[in-house]
């Protein structure tokens, strides 16, 4: 039976340690004992992207993902965008950055170095309080997995972006029939309520894992920003 080691520990900002874990040729990012991400299981993180384009229409968006993680969700996106096309990746912990070019570099491949790609080591939702301050240019879509879902276990502050306050900056953040995309780990009907009452047309969907409809059921919730929002 293949050992798991540590091959890599981080702090997030006022939170506890992530863990980078390889299994064999898999790797794996645990927090406590929360498996966060994993080379095995990346096909709903890689829809977070696909769907988002497929609602949005063209090919050339403007579009923030937070946060980089092992990049599945940047790497679907690039593969959908053109030329024109702009990915702002918000990453709160340098180590994830690192560990993307080391360890785990066959798998980050040239992404990294894609001209499309503005990646910024920050908390996404300063990203989202310039856009709304006009500091930035608004979105086309906004993309969120920087947790396991709508409820901040990694970093009680994350709990600001699930809240009606943060979805109405998220909102506020984007253009016009713009798209904000949520993964969770699993349902929350009380989330899609919370989505729904600062004025958005949700819809919720489910995926898999993995890409032979196996493994984990993960949600991600679409809301779209309704064209006569601000």
């Amino acid at each position: 039976m293949l050992e798991r080691k540590i091959i890599a520990t981080a702090r997030v900002p006022d939170g506890e340690e992530l863990q980078l874990v390889s299994h064999g040729r898999d790797f794996m990012i645990v927090f406590q004992r929360n498996e966060l991400m994993s080379t095995r299981m990346q096909y709903s993180e890689e829809q977070l992207a696909e769907q988002t384009m497929d609602r949005l229409g063209g090919n050339e968006p403007r579009m923030l993902i937070g946060g980089y993680g092992m990049g599945f969700t940047l790497r679907a996106a690039l593969a959908r965008m053109g030329p024109k096309g702009e990915a702002v990746v918000a990453e709160l912990v340098p180590e994830i950055v690192e560990w993307a070019r080391g360890p785990m570099a066959e798998l980050t491949g040239d992404c990294l170095e894609d001209p499309r790609l503005d990646l910024k080591l920050c908390d996404v939702a300063a990203l989202i309080d310039d856009a709304v301050d006009g500091t930035c240019e608004p979105f086309d879509a906004i993309l969120l997995d920087v947790d396991n879902g709508p409820d901040g276990i990694v970093r009680e502050e994350n709990n600001r972006l699930y809240s009606r306050t943060g979805l109405a900056r998220a909102r506020d953040a984007m253009k016009p029939d713009g798209v904000l995309a949520i993964w969770s780990a699993a349902p929350d009907p009380a989330f899609r309520k919370r989505l729904k009452d600062v004025r958005f047309d949700v819809e919720e969907r489910f995926f898999r894992a993995r890409p032979n409809n196996k493994g984990p059921r993960h949600t991600i919730w679409f809301a779209r920003k309704p064209r006569q929002a601000r």
